[in-house]
């Protein structure tokens, strides 16, 4: 691997650490849609599963585990169980589709945010459509390497505060994380190999960096600002998507 993929590598990890450092989100697919660019997709979800749960690892640390724990759960075993079992293609034999799919909903989401629409709360179903929304999630995740649809929508439905809702996405991107390493079991090993030791401490640092940038400038946002950059990096993510499926 050349100083140029290095840096490459370094640059990517940084601009995605700063977006999850902002929004709480974003990290895997900004990286692995960008890498996908100059290197396998298999290989280029590697490079980013270390950083992924690590730096989700970071922003699980918080006072609201447990009570998000109490809410949250059947939405995250369907995830994982999702993830692991799902019938379809997985990340290194899935084509175009699932990516031209994923990116047409996460672009028509986050225009859809940025008009300020709302979904409604869940009130009692918020269990039932917690499991319901982890599964298709899960689904989604094998396929393409993406956390967020529609699992995200679903936290912005119950209403949670801004630091509570970033620790849920942290909560449930870890989750997410591990059962998508577990599902790419050998062929994480295989793709993993063909990067060095210092391609993964490169993303490693970079994107640690990028987070406490982007956290810094999160923490001086008012919520109004937060929810646009919110809504505006599915756009960018959906984006990312069609560039790759197109």
């Amino acid at each position: 691997m050349d100083l140029s993929l290095l840096g490459l590598i370094a640059i990517v990890f940084l601009a995605a650490g700063a977006v999850k450092g902002i929004s709480g989100m974003g990290l895997p697919t900004f990286s692995v849609a960008l890498l996908g660019l100059f290197m396998p997709a298999a290989t280029a979800a590697t490079l980013m599963l270390l950083p992924s749960l690590l730096t989700n690892i970071a922003q699980c640390v918080g006072p609201h585990a447990r009570a998000l724990a109490r809410r949250l759960w059947p939405m995250w075993l369907m995830l994982a169980a999702a993830t692991v079992f799902s019938p379809l293609p997985d990340l290194g034999s899935a084509g175009a589709g699932a990516r031209l799919t994923l990116g047409t909903v996460l672009v028509a989401y986050g225009l859809w945010g940025l008009a300020r629409a709302a979904l409604p709360d869940p009130g009692r179903f918020a269990r039932p459509l917690g499991g319901v929304a982890g599964a298709l999630s899960g689904l989604l995740t094998a396929a393409t390497g993406v956390f967020v649809m529609p699992m995200v929508p679903y936290l912005q439905s119950l209403r949670l505060e801004k630091e509570v809702m970033i620790q849920a996405l942290g909560l449930s991107f870890l989750v997410a994380t591990l059962a998508l390493a577990l599902r790419l079991g050998p062929l994480a090993v295989l793709s993993g190999a063909a990067v060095p030791l210092a391609g993964h401490a490169i993303a490693l640092g970079a994107a640690f960096t990028g987070l406490w940038l982007g956290s810094v400038l999160r923490r001086r946002l008012p919520l109004l600002v937060f929810q646009r950059a919110l809504y505006s990096v599915f756009i960018a993510l959906g984006a990312l998507m069609l560039a790759r499926a197109l």
